[in-house]
């Protein structure tokens, strides 16, 4: 008996059986995700027939009645020759102003040139093998703002005493606090003293708004007594900062100018004659004054995002307030209700002399709202990250703005991609509330076109949102993409 057994006992690993061919596959893959169970079969074939009913209605309207052709309303009308389909002939009519607005027809190279450059930038900085990611970050986020500007707008801008000192107000906060995170500077004496000095221009450059006083030219530049003022204590505040970064161990002078020289660059070619010629804000529109909207939010919500949140968690009291305040009322008050306080009520807390166009109150409004959603989403980010590495960067003995810079910030902007793009996504469509101030954006536009009589169809409306509709998704789901495949190459964790 034993003999009969062993005549089946194997001596050799035996190859695995295939799957069954009803398992694998695309079949296996439909019977297992569709029709695994009687409900699941009856739940996929309802599906699937309302979403062939629904694409055929949509092929039918899109492309079989609609038209592509036409001149004017006529074609697309039925006694006209149409099918009671899409009227693509009006996105066809209509497609430079959706791309435009009513930007000059000679000068819309000028924004074809702004396109151009914007897409190159962002492709640059976005795919991983372009070598050179800090000089592109540089010319995306700081050379080509101006650049467009003046491309957009004509350049030979006029700026005030008020205005040019505002900007240099920014420039001293930078460098004074650039300097005293410095290991071996701190708070000096003289830093504080410059800190007292631009603190004191700022209060002057808010009184002088409310405050008048007679006129100086200076440098060119017109200002009141008390901008005048204001001017000489920022400058002042800029000396301190230099002097004290030169007599610091690891002193720089070029480090601590950056700042300043930035901005009078940025005066200098702003005020600049390029010999194109000015077109107002106001003939912008479509497309280019969405993207115009959305990029400017984006890139201003970010990094005030990133300060706010880190405000939120600081240890000094004021620093905190300040923030929590900041974060609570904008979040507080809806979008429409941020556009008209920019649009109506701004202009009431600016010094004397410094005013800004309707479209660059809709940009202030729209930064500051987005920042403060951004500063939750990043906050989010800053609490999910264990105590220890806090504690590992001071073992270190970085300084606070080193430890956020290279160990705390990477980690906590990693693990919030996916609600910074979400951010960014909701910022992109909201761009469509500037039409409530009088504003033209893509959606704007494409509503104005309907009230053309020669392209007022009853197909129309529906033509022109589908449309608007499409580049918005577009755009969104580009984003939405992006971030994933960035949160996959970014992906440090290990599986078991």
């Amino acid at each position: 008996m034993e003999e009969d057994f062993a005549r089946f006992v194997s001596t050799e690993q035996k190859q695995q059986l295939p799957p069954p061919a009803s398992e694998v596959g695309v079949v296996g893959t439909i019977r297992r995700n569709l029709f695994a169970t009687p409900l699941d079969s009856v739940l996929s074939i309802v599906a699937g027939l309302f979403a062939a009913w629904a694409l055929w209605n949509v092929f039918n309207w899109a492309w079989v009645d609609a038209v592509f052709y036409g001149d004017d309303r006529e074609a697309c009308l039925l006694e006209g020759g149409g099918h009671a389909g899409a009227c693509w002939a009006f996105v066809k009519a209509k497609f430079g102003q959706f791309m435009y607005g009513i930007y000059p027809l000679g000068e819309r190279w000028r924004v074809d040139i702004v396109f151009v450059l914007l897409a190159v930038l962002v492709a640059a900085l976005a795919i991983p093998s372009v070598p050179y990611k800090r000089i592109n970050a540089i010319l995306l986020f700081a050379v080509f703002p101006v650049v467009a500007l003046v491309l957009l707008i004509g350049g030979n801008f006029t700026f005030s005493g008020g205005e040019v000192t505002l900007f240099l107000l920014v420039a001293a906060a930078v460098t004074i606090s650039g300097v005293a995170a410095r290991p071996d500077v701190g708070f000096s004496s003289l830093l504080k003293a410059a800190a007292v000095l631009a603190l004191v221009g700022l209060l002057v450059l808010l009184l002088s708004n409310a405050v008048g006083s007679g006129r100086v030219d200076l440098l060119g530049l017109r200002f009141s007594v008390l901008t005048l003022i204001a001017f000489l204590a920022t400058v002042a505040a800029i000396a301190a900062a230099v002097v004290t970064a030169i007599r610091s161990r690891n002193g720089s002078l070029w480090g601590a100018l950056v700042p300043t020289l930035v901005v009078i660059g940025f005066v200098f070619v702003m005020t600049a004659d390029f010999g194109l010629s000015f077109v107002r804000t106001s003939l912008w529109g479509g497309l280019m004054l969405t993207l115009v909207v959305a990029l400017s939010g984006i890139a201003a919500s970010l990094p005030l995002g990133i300060a706010l949140a880190l405000g939120r968690r600081s240890q000094m009291p004021a620093v905190k307030l300040v923030s929590i305040v900041f974060i609570e009322f904008w979040r507080g008050v809806p979008l429409i209700t941020v556009l008209f306080m920019a649009n109506f009520m701004l202009p009431l807390f600016l010094p004397e002399g410094v005013s800004f166009n309707q479209l660059l109150r809709a940009l202030v409004g729209v930064a500051l709202f987005s920042a403060a959603y951004m500063a939750e989403v990043i906050r989010g980010g800053l609490q999910a990250i264990p105590k220890g590495q806090y504690e590992g960067a001071d073992a270190m003995a970085l300084t606070y703005w080193q430890k956020m810079r290279m160990i705390i910030l990477p980690q906590a902007l990693k693990l919030v991609i996916p609600g910074i793009v979400n951010t960014f996504i909701g910022l992109f469509k909201d761009t469509s509330l500037v039409y409530i101030i009088g504003l033209a954006d893509l959606l704007g536009t494409v509503r104005r076109g309907f009230n053309d009589p020669n392209w007022i169809t009853p197909s129309t409306p529906a033509t022109g949102l589908v449309f608007a509709a499409f580049i918005f998704w577009l755009f969104c789901f580009a984003m939405s993409r992006y971030s994933i495949y960035t949160e996959r190459r970014l992906d440090t964790g290990h599986t078991r």
